[in-house]
């Protein structure tokens, strides 16, 4: 099981684990406990398949929380390797929920580079993300140094998240 410490404007135990199908589908679980509140921020299942030979994965799922009670999402991205040794890819990704009703809610697409920088120093490894989110119309950045990750966007939102 992979488990997180997040911050944004609380602290947030994150857990996430993954059960494979075969070696190209799985089946992720995932949800948050919030600190502040004692409770379950969400927790989310969803079956995710990997296309390896187009870097590409496609996922579906079931999101509950609080705010939005039960949603189905659908997401998927796709990686454009910029070199042979592909340590910089351009990628697209995009993500929509759907209601009870399957209106759709909250779409998501953004287009990003992603630069992996391997043994940055010894033992530590660095990937940089900048890119654009399309519908919120907002560039953002994240920065990963092995454990620790530091996302923002240019309305002023970040959070920070540290890998357990």
């Amino acid at each position: 099981m992979e488990t997180s410490l997040r911050y944004s404007k609380s602290l947030r135990i994150h857990a996430k684990e993954k059960l494979p199908f075969n070696s190209k589908t799985h089946l992720q679980l995932h949800g948050e406990l919030d600190t502040g509140t004692g409770s379950p921020s969400y927790f989310s299942a969803m079956i995710r398949h990997l296309f390896p030979e187009a870097l590409t994965g496609l996922g579906v799922g079931l999101h509950y929380d609080k705010r939005h009670k039960l949603r189905s999402h659908v997401r998927g991205k796709k990686e454009f390797p910029m070199g042979a040794n592909k340590l910089v890819t351009f990628n697209v990704k995009g993500r929509c929920d759907f209601d009870q009703d399957f209106n759709q809610k909250n779409p998501i697409g953004a287009a990003e580079f992603a630069w992996n920088i391997m043994n940055f120093k010894e033992d530590q490894d660095v990937r940089i993300k900048v890119g654009y989110e399309v519908f919120n119309k907002v560039p953002y950045m994240q920065i990963r140094e092995n454990n620790w990750t530091l996302n923002a966007n240019m309305k002023g939102k970040w959070n920070l998240r540290f890998d357990l």
